[in-house]
């Protein structure tokens, strides 16, 4: 049997960058690699009906092997990484009982990871903690959640005396740049309920998500020789960091937390001629989102108002929508989830998600699935690490919440929160 960490291990040597640009499905061919070596090792481990579906999708089931009525559950993680630092030649090290200092990971140039900076490191004193080198992402967004939804059924498969409904197993790609649930076999997954594994620190619990809409700013200028531009000109870039000075400051990502919403300026590129803003707008309420919206068209108005009209373009789209509710008529999925982990001494916290997961979108396509932690932290970035202890015993949990569904416990809501 392969441990969680050695599967992780495996795992994040495989570059899964997804690409944003890109319209196919998967955005990317390195994430067949991935796809490829779950479907040898699903099959290796004895899970049935594996398969590889068009565009890199990668579906298992475990039998139940209980004369329980128990609904089939699912365990769903997304095999892509984010493409915001490089997941080439990730380069992993294992800091053993960390002991709440700063740690050096790249020592030319200096790259540290600094309490200071990431007070939460102090959480994890005593722990054994997987970090990068410095220089690449490490991947546990959401390489933990496969690893950990492979030791889950390893360990079942291993113990058939353990008694448990029909367990539907999924990796997806293409999470990261908002469509690794586009081609997903709902019925042909065969789950009633599901749970993705994508979320952060031990013991988090999310059913509430953004609403979330992508906005891309075309704008159009008049290039001139500087040197006769008077009256003339029309900077694109100028108008465009024009347009971002209207957006509300306060209600940028970085002053942001919790339930409150956010104008995300992403990307930038262009020259004086041509230049294109792409945003993400987010908010946990849907009439604050559409606000937002409107207040960007507001903006682009106004931009047109002076320069002529043509100047801005405003291409909106929604992405998703917050799956509070669609979750809120199955809220046994986060009653059952709270007590696995209590029974399993993990602290469970209940918190909203400062952004999306498939199971969002899953929620909305008549699947109710909420998100489960993976045990990692500061995913995105060069100072992303994971606890071992962590996700050993997010193991633990998925199988004792595998083993023990049941899905006439109910909490009231005002305690979820």
């Amino acid at each position: 049997m392969s441990t969680v960490v050695e599967r992780f291990l495996r795992y994040i040597k495989i570059n899964t960058g997804s690409a944003e640009e890109q319209e196919e499905v998967p955005s990317t061919k390195v994430q067949w690699e991935l796809a490829d070596l779950l479907v040898k090792e699903m099959k290796e481990i004895g899970i049935s009906n594996v398969r590889l579906a068009e565009n890199c999708y990668v579906y298992g089931t475990i039998p139940g092997n209980t004369s329980k009525e128990l609904p089939a559950l699912g365990f769903i993680a997304h095999m892509d990484t984010s493409n915001a630092v490089t997941g080439e030649g990730v380069k992993p090290r294992i800091i053993k009982n960390y002991d709440g200092k700063d740690i050096l990971l790249h020592e030319t140039p200096d790259i540290t990871m600094a309490v200071k900076e990431f007070p939460e490191l102090i959480n994890h004193i005593g722990s054994d903690l997987i970090v990068t080198d410095g220089t690449t992402l490490l991947g546990a967004d959401d390489k933990a959640g496969v690893a950990e939804i492979m030791a889950m059924a390893e360990y079942l498969l291993a113990h058939p005396e353990i008694e448990h409904g029909v367990i539907c197993i999924g990796f997806t790609p293409d999470e990261e740049v908002g469509r690794g649930v586009d081609f997903f076999d709902v019925n042909g997954f065969g789950a009633e309920y599901a749970y993705t594994i994508d979320g952060g620190e031990l013991g988090e619990i999310e059913y509430e998500n953004f609403n979330a809409a992508s906005a891309k700013l075309i704008i159009q200028g008049t290039s001139v020789h500087p040197g006769t531009a008077k009256n003339k000109m029309k900077n694109a870039l100028l108008i465009g960091m024009e347009f971002q000075s209207m957006l509300p400051a306060a209600e940028d990502p970085s002053y942001t937390e919790k339930y409150e919403g956010f104008y995300h300026l992403c990307r930038m590129e262009g020259g004086v001629e041509h230049a294109v803003l792409n945003y993400i707008i987010r908010d946990h309420d849907l009439k604050k989102l559409e606000a937002k919206k409107s207040f960007v068209e507001t903006a682009a108005a106004f931009i047109n108002k002076k320069y002529g009209f043509g100047t801005c373009k405003a291409e909106i789209t929604d992405t998703y929508y917050n799956m509070a509710e669609k979750i809120a008529p199955h809220m046994h999925l986060i009653a059952n989830a709270k007590a696995v982990m209590e029974r399993n001494g993990i602290v469970p916290r209940i918190i909203p998600i400062r952004g999306g997961t498939d199971g969002a979108r899953l929620s909305y396509m008549g699947l109710p699935c909420p998100n489960l932690c993976t045990g990692g932290a500061n995913f995105h970035g060069k100072y992303e690490y994971i606890s071992i202890q962590s996700m050993e015993k997010i193991v633990e949990m998925l199988v004792d919440l595998a083993c023990n569904y049941d899905v006439k416990l109910t909490m009231a809501q005002d305690k979820m929160k």
